[in-house]
């Protein structure tokens, strides 16, 4: 399944905007276990937990989803997006 995920750190108050193809579960005891090397943003904590999923139909969809949060460079439009699901279907219109 291909999708831009999201995950949240207690311990650094920050977010981390991701795209995987793998089991989002698997990708997060990755992000945990510092899989992807300590000079990595994710490896400066192992407590990420999943904030949200949002499936897509294709890497290229996922990646355009990807870049335009983190564009926004805001914690408030990630929680925005988990309150208002319709923000969700309005990005994955916008960028098929």
């Amino acid at each position: 399944m291909i999708a831009c995920y999201i995950i949240f750190s207690k311990k650094l108050n920050r977010f981390y905007i991701g795209v995987t193809q793998e089991d989002l579960n698997l990708r997060i005891v990755k992000h945990n276990e510092g899989t992807y090397g300590n000079h990595r943003f994710t490896a400066k904590a192992t407590d990420w937990e999943s904030f949200l999923y949002i499936e897509t139909t294709s890497i290229k969809h996922a990646l355009a989803i990807e870049k335009h949060i983190k564009a926004m460079k805001s914690s408030l439009y990630v929680r925005n997006l988990a309150k208002y699901p319709e923000m969700i279907e309005d990005l994955k219109a916008k960028y098929v």
